[in-house]
This record gives structure tokens, sequence and C-alpha cells, in this order.
């Protein structure tokens, strides 16, 4: 296994670009392929989620590249394939809806990890519309078989919102498609709710307005997309959160581009978890910046389902803190890229931190002197590599093993990390 020393820092300053967000790019991807006409895209994500949609929707017929996007004005023309989608949720849950939508036959796989990730919720919304899916291995997991059908939304669509929220994406992406006004309703708590809201703000820039029917309902028109021309993808606020947590640990002034306070994601909320840790920030229109003159980091104890990727980083950040922190409301942390509550107890467990996790939270007790040189295992998850990195903006050198991982969505991550350090 490959291993990535980080030695322990003595300041973190400076300015960096974000590359682009992947919630956005992957759904942007499928929109302009639906769309009538080009779309050109500026920005977009180069990364293995990106690529994995990319790829798929060339083989369902599309023209596409990282510039732009040749839609197919509707359903795709090609109506048998097999998909390869590894472990990209924001490619998977979103395909599977449309193309049970658009009818035709198709087999959808991925990774061990995929493979292990719910999609029942869905399924059984699609299936209640007519939808013809068959599991291939396991009840309520992938890989799936799509196979022709006839669809109907008469009736209200309905979908949990307590495991993912990329079910309901899903759905309100595909549901223009179904031939008739659709109405989709959320039953139960619609957790990460501002990715639902990134879905809704890129529907409308292709012509597609969804109204709101209640705080639990959206009502969906009949329609085709229709492609903007060209379309810029803001960089990605979950990965602002570690440069900003960089601010905050290693003095700063570390300053963000490509997100600000016009950002559509949710993640900018990251900056309120930092003010209330004691961290000085500053917001302008598309940028973000930190810093932090010496003070001890506060503890907190916040609901943070809003932000589940950036809670991530509060939780290392927890590790510096004055007190113990809780961090709640976080369960669809169990069905990302790994079982994330698991997996940030036992890392932060090596630390030398006391962590209690509950089914949907963690409380994180800081050490007195967090331990040097520990190896931190990433369970080929993106985010548990880029967040622990923090630890060494914390002045302790770490390990971090399988450091590749982050390319499922920033390739250039410890690169770019590197240029605000001094050790």
């Amino acid at each position: 296994m490959d291993t990535l020393e980080l030695a322990p820092a003595l300041r973190a300053a400076g300015t960096v670009r974000l590359p682009g967000s992947k919630s956005i790019s992957n759904r942007v991807l499928l929109l302009a392929a639906l769309a009538d006409g080009e779309t050109v895209i500026r920005g977009l994500l180069d990364a293995d989620d990106t690529r994995v949609m990319l790829r798929a929707l060339a083989a369902l017929g599309v023209r596409c590249d990282a510039g732009g996007v040749s839609g197919a004005a509707g359903c795709f023309p090609v109506k048998d394939v097999q998909l390869s989608l590894g472990n990209a949720g924001t490619a998977f849950r979103p395909l599977t809806a449309v193309l049970a939508v658009c009818g035709g036959e198709y087999r959808l796989a991925g990774s061990a990890r995929m493979h292990e990730r719910p999609i029942a919720d869905l399924v059984d919304a699609l299936r209640r519309i007519g939808a013809r899916i068959d599991y291939q291995v396991a009840e309520g997991y992938p890989p799936l078989a799509i196979h022709a059908s006839r669809i109907s939304v008469e009736r209200p669509v309905r979908v949990r919102g307590d495991v993912s929220s990329q079910f309901a994406s899903a759905l309100l992406m595909a549901l223009p498609l179904a031939g008739r006004q659709a109405r989709l309703e959320i039953e139960g708590e619609l957790i990460s709710r501002p990715y639902v809201e990134i879905t809704l703000a890129l529907m409308r820039r292709f012509g597609i307005g969804v109204a709101r029917d209640g705080a639990q309902a959206f009502v969906v028109p009949r329609g085709g997309y229709a492609s903007p021309g060209t379309l810029h993808v803001e960089g990605d606020a979950s990965s602002a959160s570690y440069f900003m947590a960089a601010g905050a640990l290693g003095g700063g002034p570390v300053r963000v581009e490509g997100v600000g306070r016009d950002s559509i994601q949710g993640d900018m909320r990251f900056a309120e978890v930092l003010e209330r840790m004691g961290v000085e920030v500053r917001v302008g229109a598309d940028f973000v910046e930190t810093r932090n003159p010496g003070k001890a980091l506060r503890a907190i104890d916040m609901d943070l389902n809003h932000i589940p990727d950036a809670a991530m980083t509060a939780a290392v950040l927890a590790l510096f803190a004055q007190g113990p922190s809780t961090l709640r409301n976080i369960a669809s942390w169990r069905v990302k890229e790994t079982d994330r509550l698991a997996a940030m107890a036992t890392e932060l467990r090596k630390l030398g931190a006391r962590v209690a996790e509950g089914a949907d939270s963690l409380r994180i007790e800081p050490p007195a002197r967090v331990a040097a040189g520990v190896a931190i295992d990433t369970y080929d998850d993106h985010r548990m590599a880029m967040c622990f990195s923090l630890v060494a903006l914390g002045g302790v050198p770490v390990r971090i093993n399988d450091p590749a991982c982050v390319a499922k969505t920033f390739p250039e991550y410890f690169a770019t990390l590197a240029q605000l350090v001094a050790t």
C-alpha cells in the first residue's frame, strides 16, 4: 500500500483555486446529455467520478467530452447497454432513475463498495410508477437490471428522504421525461437538503422549473430540457472546507477562490462551523478567507445534517478544540464511500481521541496531545484522506495510507495543500 508522509506544519497561508464541484459537474453532464442543443461546460471537474459519467453517457450514444455535450433532446439513443459506474453515486443513482423512466434494457454495475450501498428506496419509488428493475445479486443493492416498461405518474411519486438525498435528486431529474406533470412527495426527513437545492437550481438553468408544494413535495412539469448554451461549474465547496480549515489550524490567512457568497452549494455553510469555533472568516462573491491568529479552537455541539461532507472536516478540527465536540444528525455518513461514522471513529481513536459513536452522531473528546506518526487508513474514501491530512497542520506528523484515493474528486489535492504549508 502506498503511504504519504506529511511533516508537521509550522504555518499555512496563501491562495488556492478550487477544482470544479463534483456534485454540480455530474448533474450538469447528465442534464446536458438529456437537453436539446450543445452545452459548453466551463470548469468541469476532471476526476474519477466525472470520467465515469462521461464514459457512461458516451456508451448511451451522447457525444461528450470535458469541453461540452451535444444533447440527445430527450432520452438516450442507445437502448441496450451495460454500464460500469465505479463508486460514483452521483452517476449511479440519477442514471438509474433516468434509464428506468426512458425505457430500454440496461445493466448497471459498480465497484464492490457501490454494491454495498443501499438503493432499495429509489428502486421501490420507480417500481411504484411502473418501472421494471431487478436486483442481480442482493436484494436492495446494485448491480441492477433495468427493463423497458410503461411509466405512469398519474399518482404522486413517493420516496423516503432519510437515507440519501441523491434518491430525491435522481427522481427530480428523471420525472420531466415521464410524459406528464408529476408530483414528488418526500416521506420523512429529507437529509442533506442543500444537495437537492443544487439539483433544482441546475434544472432551472436547463429550462425546467420545479414548483414546491409545502416543505415535502415538488411539482415537476412535463417537458424537455433545453441547453443554456454555456454553463460554468463553480468550485467544490466540500473541498473548500479543507483549505478553510487550514487557515484555522495553520494561522492563515488562507484564501480559497472558486466559491463564495454566490455559491449554490450548501457546504459553504462550513464557514458557520468555523465561526462557532472562533475562526475569523471573510466571504466574498467568489472567495472565502480564513485566519486564526493563535487562538485555541472552541468545541462545538452542532446539527450538521445540511453539510455531511464538510462535517468530516469538523470532526478532525475537533481533535484540536478545547473540550469535547458533538456532531449530530450525520447518519448519512454510513452509506457513503465507506461507513464514515465507523471509519472516522476508528481513525480519531488512533490519534488519541476518546470517541463515542452513536447511530447518527459522534462525540469527540480531544487528547491532551495528538499522537504523532499515526498511519491513517482511508478505506478507499477520498474524503477520509483529505480531512485527515489536516492533522499535519495541527503540528503533528501523520501518514496517509492509499493517498491516491483522492483521485475520485481532487487528483491534485496534496500538491495543492503543499503550496500553503510551511514545515
